[in-house]
Protein backbone atom coordinates (compact mmCIF):
# COMPACT_ATOMS: atom_id res chain seq x y z
CA UNK A 1 0.00 0.00 0.00
CA UNK A 2 1.38 3.42 -0.97
CA UNK A 3 1.72 6.40 1.36
CA UNK A 4 -1.15 8.16 -0.45
CA UNK A 5 -3.41 5.14 -0.05
CA UNK A 6 -2.56 4.98 3.65
CA UNK A 7 -3.19 8.71 4.05
CA UNK A 8 -6.58 8.50 2.33
CA UNK A 9 -7.59 5.52 4.43
CA UNK A 10 -6.59 7.41 7.60
CA UNK A 11 -9.00 10.13 6.45
CA UNK A 12 -11.71 7.47 5.93
CA UNK A 13 -11.57 7.83 2.16
CA UNK A 14 -11.55 4.72 0.01
CA UNK A 15 -8.39 5.06 -2.14
CA UNK A 16 -9.79 4.57 -5.65
CA UNK A 17 -7.55 5.01 -8.67
CA UNK A 18 -9.13 8.39 -9.52
CA UNK A 19 -8.81 9.70 -5.96
CA UNK A 20 -5.14 8.73 -5.89
CA UNK A 21 -4.55 10.43 -9.26
CA UNK A 22 -6.34 13.62 -8.21
CA UNK A 23 -4.38 13.71 -4.95
CA UNK A 24 -1.10 13.24 -6.84
CA UNK A 25 -2.08 16.02 -9.28
CA UNK A 26 -2.89 18.46 -6.47
CA UNK A 27 0.30 17.49 -4.66
CA UNK A 28 2.38 18.64 -7.65
CA UNK A 29 0.77 22.09 -7.71
CA UNK A 30 2.17 25.09 -5.88
CA UNK A 31 -1.01 27.02 -6.61
CA UNK A 32 -4.69 26.43 -5.99
CA UNK A 33 -6.48 24.95 -9.01
CA UNK A 34 -10.04 24.97 -10.24
CA UNK A 35 -12.13 22.06 -11.42
CA UNK A 36 -11.49 23.03 -15.06
CA UNK A 37 -7.72 22.62 -14.64
CA UNK A 38 -8.27 19.21 -13.08
CA UNK A 39 -10.61 18.28 -15.94
CA UNK A 40 -7.92 19.21 -18.49
CA UNK A 41 -5.41 17.01 -16.65
CA UNK A 42 -7.85 14.08 -16.70
CA UNK A 43 -9.68 14.59 -19.98
CA UNK A 44 -10.99 11.01 -20.00
CA UNK A 45 -12.60 11.34 -16.55
CA UNK A 46 -16.13 12.55 -16.03
CA UNK A 47 -16.60 15.99 -14.53
CA UNK A 48 -18.99 14.63 -11.87
CA UNK A 49 -16.41 12.07 -10.75
CA UNK A 50 -13.77 14.76 -10.35
CA UNK A 51 -16.20 17.09 -8.56
CA UNK A 52 -17.28 14.33 -6.16
CA UNK A 53 -13.63 13.51 -5.49
CA UNK A 54 -12.94 17.15 -4.58
CA UNK A 55 -16.05 17.33 -2.40
CA UNK A 56 -15.06 14.12 -0.59
CA UNK A 57 -11.56 15.48 -0.07
CA UNK A 58 -13.01 18.73 1.24
CA UNK A 59 -15.42 17.02 3.65
CA UNK A 60 -12.60 14.85 5.00
CA UNK A 61 -10.09 17.70 5.39
CA UNK A 62 -7.74 16.74 2.57
CA UNK A 63 -8.32 19.92 0.54
CA UNK A 64 -9.77 23.32 1.24
CA UNK A 65 -11.55 25.53 -1.21
CA UNK A 66 -10.69 29.13 -1.91
CA UNK A 67 -12.97 31.83 -3.24
CA UNK A 68 -10.43 34.23 -4.72
CA UNK A 69 -13.00 36.53 -6.31
CA UNK A 70 -12.49 35.21 -9.85
CA UNK A 71 -15.82 33.38 -9.91
CA UNK A 72 -14.06 30.01 -10.00
CA UNK A 73 -13.67 27.98 -6.83
CA UNK A 74 -10.09 26.83 -6.39
CA UNK A 75 -8.82 23.85 -4.40
CA UNK A 76 -5.53 23.23 -2.61
CA UNK A 77 -4.24 20.40 -0.45
CA UNK A 78 -4.33 21.08 3.25
CA UNK A 79 -0.99 21.19 4.99
CA UNK A 80 0.02 18.40 7.36
CA UNK A 81 -1.85 18.60 10.66
CA UNK A 82 -4.56 20.86 9.25
CA UNK A 83 -8.11 20.15 10.25
CA UNK A 84 -9.59 23.17 8.42
CA UNK A 85 -10.89 24.53 11.68
CA UNK A 86 -12.13 28.12 11.46
CA UNK A 87 -10.72 28.80 14.91
CA UNK A 88 -7.21 27.38 14.43
CA UNK A 89 -6.15 26.61 10.85
CA UNK A 90 -6.67 29.79 8.87
CA UNK A 91 -4.03 31.18 6.54
CA UNK A 92 -3.76 33.88 3.91
CA UNK A 93 -4.34 33.33 0.21
CA UNK A 94 -2.74 35.52 -2.44
CA UNK A 95 -4.30 36.10 -5.85
CA UNK A 96 -2.00 37.61 -8.47
CA UNK A 97 -3.86 40.03 -10.69
CA UNK A 98 -1.20 39.63 -13.39
CA UNK A 99 -0.85 35.84 -13.83
CA UNK A 100 -4.26 35.05 -12.27
CA UNK A 101 -2.80 32.38 -9.94
CA UNK A 102 -3.90 31.89 -6.35
CA UNK A 103 -1.41 30.67 -3.78
CA UNK A 104 -1.87 29.47 -0.20
CA UNK A 105 0.41 31.35 2.15
CA UNK A 106 0.28 28.71 4.88
CA UNK A 107 3.13 30.29 6.84
CA UNK A 108 1.01 33.42 7.27
CA UNK A 109 -1.70 32.46 9.73
CA UNK A 110 -4.82 34.50 10.41
CA UNK A 111 -5.37 35.25 14.06
CA UNK A 112 -8.66 34.01 15.53
CA UNK A 113 -11.41 36.59 15.37
CA UNK A 114 -13.55 37.65 18.27
CA UNK A 115 -17.08 37.69 16.95
CA UNK A 116 -19.98 39.17 18.87
CA UNK A 117 -22.05 36.85 21.04
CA UNK A 118 -24.41 34.59 19.10
CA UNK A 119 -22.34 34.88 15.89
CA UNK A 120 -20.81 31.63 14.65
CA UNK A 121 -18.16 31.58 11.93
CA UNK A 122 -18.57 28.72 9.48
CA UNK A 123 -16.00 29.77 6.89
CA UNK A 124 -13.34 32.44 6.65
CA UNK A 125 -11.52 33.28 3.46
CA UNK A 126 -8.92 36.03 3.40
CA UNK A 127 -7.52 36.77 -0.06
CA UNK A 128 -4.88 39.40 -0.67
CA UNK A 129 -4.79 40.63 -4.27
CA UNK A 130 -1.75 42.08 -5.99
CA UNK A 131 1.34 41.06 -7.95
CA UNK A 132 3.09 37.80 -6.98
CA UNK A 133 6.84 37.32 -6.64
CA UNK A 134 7.14 35.63 -10.06
CA UNK A 135 5.40 38.52 -11.82
CA UNK A 136 7.31 41.16 -9.86
CA UNK A 137 10.65 40.12 -11.37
Amino acid sequence: MTAIEQFLEQKNIRPTAMRILVYQFLDTKEIAVGLTAIEHAFDKAERTTLYRTLKTFEEKGVVHQIDDGTGTTKYALCEAGCNCDVEQDLHLHFHCTKCNETTCLTDHKIQPMNLPDNFTAEDVNLVVKGICDKCND
